[in-house]
């Protein structure tokens, strides 16, 4: 049993989109290294944070995730020169989107972790599982909310 469940008894669904080059470079050491972290979340591997599209984010929430992950190169570092300062503006815009939209902005999480940085990778996969996990579940019996992040997907 882990952490999440001994706790609440709450196990988050966390959506997370990695950039292929970076971030999902950095999980992959951290589980050679074999560091430890919760599982609560979901993996969609992308060629850059660049081409993240802020309908997966919203496809997300409706398909029943509880929060959504973004994470990318560090600034300067992008294999396709600036993609991640575009996923940076997409991100930024979105947020305050789905705030609008009901959903508490916590749910959503934006990080850079490069490919060598098992550690911070670690550290950032617990944070953000902690931090949905402290929100709780998305009411998904609340159709205000269901019908503003829908109505969202006619504006993006």
């Amino acid at each position: 049993m882990n952490e999440c469940n001994e706790n609440t008894g709450f196990r988050p669904r966390i959506a997370a989109f990695f950039c292929n080059w970076c971030t999902y470079g950095g999980a992959d050491l951290a589980g050679v290294n074999r560091l430890q972290y919760p599982a609560d979340f979901r993996v969609v591997r992308l060629p850059c944070t660049g081409r993240m599209n802020p309908e997966f984010v919203l496809h997300a929430f409706r398909q029943g995730a509880d929060g959504v992950w973004v994470s990318g190169c560090h600034p300067g570092d992008c294999h396709y020169i600036a993609g991640n300062m575009y996923a940076r503006r997409r991100f930024t815009m979105l947020r305050e989107l789905l705030e609008y939209a009901g959903l508490d902005p916590g749910r959503l999480h934006f990080s850079w972790i490069s490919s060598a940085e098992a550690e911070k990778f670690q550290r950032t996969a617990k944070n953000v599982i902690e931090t949905v996990r402290a929100l709780g579940p998305v009411d998904a019996a609340n159709a205000a909310t269901k019908t503003m992040v829908m109505e969202l997907r006619k504006v993006i």
